[in-house]
C-alpha cells in the first residue's frame, strides 16, 4: 500500500555527497534535483506520503524513484531509456561525479575516462569531452608548500625590493649552491639525433662521483661567477665568498641567499662582519624559489647536465666551467615582474573548505 510505512532507503556511501551536490546546484535540471531530494528524504526514513507533499510529487512518483535508486543507484535517477538514441548525462553531471573520489571497490585514487564512463554508463569519449569543456584533469596532480617563516612578509618585501629597485651604485647577486651533481657515464655511446629520430642514450649508467656548483648570479646583467667544489661545507662557501670579493673589488654587494645552515655559521658571520660592503638578504624559510639563481640552475641542468655524459668528476667540472664561460658571453638580465603584494597573495595559505551554506 502506498500509505503504509516504508523502511528507510539505504544510500551507497560514495553517492550521498553527489546527491547533496545536486540539491545545492543552481544549474542542474529541476527534475534531477527533485529526485535527489526524494531519495535523501527516503534515506532519512520519511514516510512516502510526506515525501510526496514536501517535493510536490505524487506517491506513485516517490515509489518509482525509490525503486529506481534501489535497483541502479544514482544512475537510475536519470530518465528512462527510450527507443532511439539513449539520453546522455549532462557535462555538469559528469564533472560533478569526477570531483568526488571513486568508490572503494575500484581501488583507485582518481578517475580515468574509461572507468568513469563505465561507472556512469556513458562512453569514455563523452567523459573526455566534458573534462575538456570544464578544464578538468584528474590525471594531473601538483605539489605545494607554504612558508611558515614568521618574517615571511618582511623577507619577501626585502628581496623583491632589491630586484625591482636595487640600491644605486650597488650590485645585487643571487648566491646558492647546486649540490650532488652526478658525473654519469652511459654504458654505451649516445645515438645522435637524426632526421625524424630523437637522440637516444642507454637507461643505465656508471656513477663516477658528485660535484657541487657554487654560483653568484648578477641580476642586472645575468653574469655568473661560479666555482665547482668537491663538498659544500662552510670552508667551501667561505672560499666562494672570497672569490666574489675578488670578482667585484670595491663595489657594494647585496647577496640574496637561502637559509641553508652553511650560510649562517659563526665563521661566515665573522667574515661578513669584516667585509661591510657585503649585505646579506635571506629568503623566507621554504622560499628558495625567490632566489633567481635557482632559475639559472634550471637552465644549466637542462642545457648541460641532464643529457651530458661525464667520464669523471674532473670531466664534469670542466664541462660546467665551459658552460659558464659560454653563458657569460650570451648572458641576459633576469627581470623580476611581480610585486611583493602579488607574491604574498599566493605564498600565504588559502582556506581549503568549499562548503556552501
Amino acid at each position: 500500500m502506498a500509505n503504509s510505512p516504508a523502511p528507510a532507503l539505504t544510500l551507497l556511501e560514495d553517492e550521498e555527497p553527489l546527491l547533496r551536490e545536486w540539491l545545492r546546484s543552481s544549474t542542474i535540471k529541476a527534475g534531477l534535483a527533485r529526485r535527489a531530494r526524494i531519495v535523501l528524504l527516503a534515506a532519512d526514513g520519511v514516510a512516502n506520503t510526506q515525501i510526496a507533499r514536501l517535493t510536490g510529487s505524487s506517491v506513485v512518483t516517490v515509489l518509482k524513484w525509490r525503486a529506481r535508486y534501489e535497483e541502479s543507484g544514482i544512475a537510475g535517477l536519470t530518465d528512462d531509456q527510450r527507443s532511439g538514441r539513449p539520453k546522455r548525462l549532462d557535462d555538469f553531471d559528469i564533472v560533478t561525479r569526477t570531483l568526488m573520489p571513486p568508490p572503494k571497490k575500484y581501488g583507485v585514487t582518481h578517475w580515468s575516462s574509461r572507468l568513469l564512463g563505465t561507472h556512469l554508463g556513458v562512453g569514455n569519449a563523452t567523459v573526455a569531452r566534458a573534462w575538456r569543456e570544464y578544464g578538468i584533469q584528474p590525471w594531473k596532480a601538483e605539489t605545494f608548500k607554504f612558508s611558515t617563516d614568521p618574517q615571511l612578509e618582511a623577507k619577501v618585501t626585502d628581496v623583491i625590493g632589491l630586484y625591482l629597485a636595487p640600491p644605486e651604485n650597488a650590485v645585487v647577486l643571487c648566491v646558492d649552491e647546486k649540490s650532488q651533481i652526478q658525473a654519469l657515464d652511459r654504458t654505451a655511446p649516445l645515438l645522435p639525433m637524426r632526421m625524424g629520430d630523437a637522440e637516444k642514450r642507454t637507461h643505465d649508467y656508471h656513477r663516477h662521483g658528485t660535484s657541487t656548483l657554487f654560483a653568484a648570479l648578477e641580476v642586472a646583467t645575468g653574469q655568473v661567477t661560479g666555482a665547482v667544489k668537491s663538498r659544500h661545507r662552510r670552508q667551501e662557501f667561505l672560499s666562494f665568498l672570497r672569490q666574489i670579493d675578488r670578482a667585484y673589488p670595491g663595489q657594494e654587494l647585496h647577496l640574496v641567499m637561502d637559509n641553508y645552515a652553511t650560510h649562517k655559521t659563526a665563521e661566515v658571520r665573522q667574515w661578513l662582519d669584516k667585509h661591510p660592503r657585503f649585505h646579506v638578504h635571506f629568503t623566507p624559510t621554504s622560499g628558495s624559489w625567490l632566489n633567481l639563481v635557482e632559475v639559472w640552475f634550471g637552465i644549466i641542468d637542462r642545457q648541460a647536465i641532464k643529457r651530458g655524459v661525464f667520464t669523471s668528476v674532473k670531466n664534469l667540472n670542466k664541462k660546467i666551467r665551459e658552460f659558464i664561460d659560454g653563458w657569460n658571453k650570451r648572458k641576459h638580465p633576469f627581470v623580476w615582474t611581480k610585486t611583493p603584494e602579488q607574491v604574498l597573495e599566493k605564498a600565504k595559505p588559502k582556506p581549503t573548505s568549499e562548503t556552501r551554506h
